[in-house]
């Protein structure tokens, strides 16, 4: 591979123009193509054989006129202060309003809140329940700009009016978080090289994948399912590891250039050797995040597979462009007035880098620093133990979105389980008995101590399956309610024995219960498969069995103290006003799962760039302890940079307002902390120092039968001194043999 890629740079180098011509052409038609096809998103979780999806099969069947799969929207009306909704101007408003609302595009029925009892105690609080005739995802414009419309004339009529549901769509979210990122990403570009034109190549090629990525993500939304936070992962992730590939790839050209060779060898020589690197880092953070197919649910697998794309996309750019824009650049990526005067000095083979200090550091003292750096993560993965789970509703909308703002009127109005009613399903299809099964269904609803109210039983044109309305006292993400499902669930089995009916439960909370509990027992499998596959994939770079366990270990520890800061922010609510959490709430059930597959990927990149650097000078005969100093001087400072350039990307995402993003964005940022700055910065050296020689250990069996991947170009090396030799032993021939000629020439000749 380290030949192939050392080819493919001198290629990409020589015909730049073509390269750049080509991938402008491959951006302006993925542009151009998400200009004019795009489909729709979605955040709805299926997840087959589930109960809550059996129940939902089951109504689709049996009730197909009240089908889950049409959108919903609720359109929630609240009484100016000290005045009632039941009588007067507001109730005629109210009326007038829900009669727009039956004559809006894609309607199928609007309940009126006067004669559907959906009219608070109080009567300051009501709603109208609207079904549409359609899924989410064909919905119209016009469908949602009527929903607008009525809000904004019931406003200009004196009430308080919100929108909730699926069919309600969400504003477009800030770009600040991005270009927080990007600017934070530059100053430490800037900061690494000391040169604008080396700074600014790792963040052009990073755009341009990017925005390669993004528009081809949209496009797909045409043709296929996408979850609507398919292109925020894809977002994230493209942009870190684009500019991290494009930042370890540029600092090798440059120490390629610091040794002689011209530009073009250069670039050969970098992508042979840091492309090499590349490549199998993206590889691990693609296994990771394909990886996440495996659990079964259609929303995160969507996620995992566009976020990979943009990984792969973001190799591609870095082994193709990048070489092609350094051609642009040749030598003057050397210039930069803004180098310090250390740098200058560094560069002059002076003095030893911070980097190189810290490592002798850890080395010197391997076991308190191992210790401590343990123990530290020890403690912030504490609050781990307390996770609890759930999925994204309205209840974590952005504050004072209509869809936040629609929730907390209903809990207000309602008591807070009323914004997660449960769908309870009699299956008597067997019973001889179908009604005395719905009613001992229902009576034993209402004797359940966390039940606020039960709706009477609806049967099907057969009369053989039932509906039973419940709204839980507890909101939908308390362990109250959590409780109260599983309560209902055990009722089952006593109601066949009774009746021969069935009893499953179902609806939005239900769901989201059920979708819980199958993403975290996914998430000790789903770890297994990853981190097995990569630790296949590290044996093979480093050839070693102690270095992939280290660096598995390290993760495991990384991902657990995350773990404990998101519990302690987002649920204990420690630091909530510092990061902008305005309640707590269980954490959003797809972010474990979703940030082991990502962290894993990260983290065995940062292993890859700092310990092949080590292994390539400890193969060169150094000391195991000097092989490890050497890899911080050459690889601590690019990694450093690395490091600061994702956690501020991630961290830049802290400003959204939607707790999802922020929850992943506050979740990445401290994974890469740790795994960059404690794990592989500290506990890494310090383990390598205490296991010396044993680090690099290899049975000879297993030698034999692994193939040599050459991630460090050690071969590519070899054939490129041997022909740098051969060139200079023809070069002295070919002056022997001119010396010699000359000297006949310059010998007079004797005349007989």
């Amino acid at each position: 591979m380290a030949t192939f890629l050392y080819r493919l740079g001198r290629l990409a180098f020589r015909r730049r123009r073509l390269f750049l011509t080509l991938w402008i052409a491959v951006l302006a038609a993925v542009g151009i193509g998400a200009a004019s096809v795009s489909g729709t998103t979605t955040d709805d979780f299926t997840l087959p054989g589930t109960q809550s999806q059996n129940a939902i099969d089951l109504l689709e069947k049996e009730f197909p006129k009240s089908s889950a799969d049409g959108a919903a929207a609720r359109v929630v009306f609240e009484a100016p202060d000290g005045r009632k909704l039941t009588s007067g101007a507001p109730k005629a408003e109210i009326e007038s309003l829900v009669a727009a609302l039956k004559k809006a595009p894609q309607v199928a029925s609007v309940s009126d809140p006067f004669t559907s009892g959906l009219v608070s105690k109080s009567g300051t609080v009501a709603y109208a329940q609207v079904t549409y005739e359609v899924p989410k995802a064909d919905l119209g414009d016009g469908a949602s700009d009527a929903l607008h419309h009525i809000a904004d004339k019931g406003e200009k009529a004196g009430l308080k009016v919100s929108l909730g549901g699926n069919a309600v769509q969400d504003k477009a979210g800030s770009k600040a978080a991005e270009l927080i990122g990007l600017a934070v990403a530059a100053l430490a570009l800037v900061i690494t090289f000391g040169s604008l034109i080396a700074a600014g190549l790792p963040l052009l090629t990073a755009l341009f994948g990017v925005g390669a990525a993004i528009c081809a993500i949209t496009i797909a939304t045409e043709f296929a399912d996408m979850a609507s936070a398919s292109s925020t992962l894809a977002l994230m992730l493209g942009l870190a590891v684009a500019i991290d590939y494009a930042l370890f790839i540029v600092s090798r050209y440059r120490g390629e250039i610091r040794d002689g060779h011209q530009p073009e060898e250069a670039a050969g020589r970098a992508l042979g050797t840091a492309g090499s690197a590349v490549v199998f880092a993206g590889l691990t953070v693609v296994i990771a995040l394909a990886g996440l197919s495996v659990i079964g649910i259609k929303m995160l697998t969507t996620m995992g597979l566009a976020a990979a794309f943009a990984v792969v996309v973001a190799v591609v750019i870095a082994l193709t462009l990048l070489p092609a824009v350094l051609g642009f650049a040749g030598t003057k990526i050397m210039n930069g007035r803004l180098k310090t005067r250390r740098i200058r000095a560094q560069e002059r083979g002076e003095g030893e880098t911070m980097g190189v200090r810290w490592g002798r550091f850890v080395t010197r003292h391997p076991v308190k620093m191992l210790l401590g750096s343990v123990v530290c993560l020890g403690l912030l993965a504490i609050p781990a133990m307390s996770l609890r789970l759930t999925l994204p509703d309205d209840s974590m909308a952005s504050p004072g979105s209509t869809q936040r703002i629609a929730y907390d009127t209903l809990s207000k109005g309602f008591g807070p389980g009323f914004n997660g009613p449960l769908t309870v399903v009699v299956d008597a299809r067997d019973s001889d008995d179908p009604k005395a099964a719905a009613r001992d269904a229902y009576t034993m609803l209402g004797k359940l101590d966390d039940i606020a109210t039960v709706r009477p039983a609806a049967f099907n044109q057969s009369g053989d399956v039932a509906l039973i309305g419940a709204v839980p006292k507890s909101s939908p993400t308390s362990q109250d309610t959590i409780d109260l499902v599983s309560a209902i669930r055990d009722h089952s089995a006593a109601l066949r024995k009774d009746t021969g009916a069935g009893l499953m439960v179902t609806g939005t909370t239900a769901v989201n219960i059920d979708v819980s509990a199958k993403l975290g027992d996914a998430m000790v499998p789903y770890l297994a498969i990853v981190v097995g596959l990569a630790l296949i994939l590290l044996l093979l770079v480093f050839r070693s069995i102690l270095v992939p366990l280290k660096a598995a270990l390290g993760f495991l520890l990384s991902v657990l103290a995350t773990l404990g800061v998101l519990v302690a922010v987002f649920q204990w609510g420690w630091l909530k006003d510092v990061f902008g959490v305005d309640q707590t709430a269980p954490i959003v059930s797809v972010l474990p799962i979703l940030l082991i597959g990502v962290v894993f990927g990260l983290a065995m990149d940062y292993e890859v760039f700092l310990v092949t650097r080590m292994r390539e000078e400890y193969v060169h005969g150094a000391d195991p302890t000097e092989a490890v100093v050497a890899g911080f001087r050459h690889g601590a400072r690019v990694v450093t940079a690395a490091a600061i350039i994702m956690i501020s990307v991630f961290a830049g995402f802290l400003l959204d307002d939607v707790a999802l993003v922020k929850s992943i964005g506050l979740g990445l940022a401290s994974a890469v902390l740790f795994d960059a700055f404690v794990v592989r910065m500290t506990i890494v050296p310090a383990v390598m120092a205490l296991v010396g020689r044993r680090a690099w250990a290899l049975p000879g069996w297993l030698d034999r039968i692994m193939p040599n991947v050459d991630v460090e170009g050690e071969k590519l090396r070899h054939a490129l001194e041997a022909r740098g030799q051969e060139a200079a032993d023809a070069a002295g021939s070919a002056g022997s043999a001119r010396d010699e000629h000359e000297a006949a020439s310059s010998t007079p000749i004797r005349q007989g």
